[in-house]
């Protein structure tokens, strides 16, 4: 009578296949996952600069004098939502500006928003994104507060090509 079954040795040689197998894919998964998440923050930095560029040139002033079309057209908001080069007071002004002039009214337009919403910084989790204002050098660590003219990522990590998430 003939037993069918797999010896204590088979077992043994393809349990060390395996192991040798997933340690080599293990790293493969963490280049891959690292990968993704450059991919995500490269994607999400221009979508907010691109918002950024587009508020300026819709917005831009200088100090007091009004040149964009939507600030000479809405002298009111004008000054509430930008900074004095006619940069965003903050992201958030980025959502929606409120419409005071002749262009609310005409159109029946209310708010002009530039981003649906502020997204994620795949390298943090949240939407804590790290401000630079104009007058800035592009190494300040502290926002000044007066307007937003770039963002970067607060991570620390290093990108898969040797650069900081911060620098790019």
């Amino acid at each position: 009578m003939k037993q069918s079954g797999v010896t204590l040795l088979e077992l043994l040689v393809t349990l060390t296949i395996l192991t040798i197998l997933a340690s080599v894919a293990l790293p493969f998964t963490k280049v891959s996952t690292k990968r993704t998440k450059e991919i995500e923050l490269r994607q999400n930095l221009r979508v907010i600069r691109a918002a950024i560029d587009t508020f300026h040139l819709e917005w831009s002033r200088d100090g007091d004098t009004l040149t964009g079309p939507a600030c000479v057209k809405n002298k009111l908001s004008c000054k509430d939502v930008t900074g004095p080069y006619g940069y965003p007071k903050s992201l958030d002004v980025l959502l929606g500006v409120k419409l005071t002039g002749e262009q609310a009214t005409v159109r029946g337009t209310t708010i002009k928003r530039y981003l649906r919403s502020i997204p994620l910084d795949p390298m943090t989790g949240a939407a804590d994104w790290r401000l630079r204002c104009y007058r800035d050098p592009a190494s300040v660590k502290d926002w000044c507060g007066e307007d937003v003219y770039d963002v970067t990522t607060h991570s620390q990590e290093l990108a898969l090509d040797g650069t900081k998430y911060r620098d790019w």
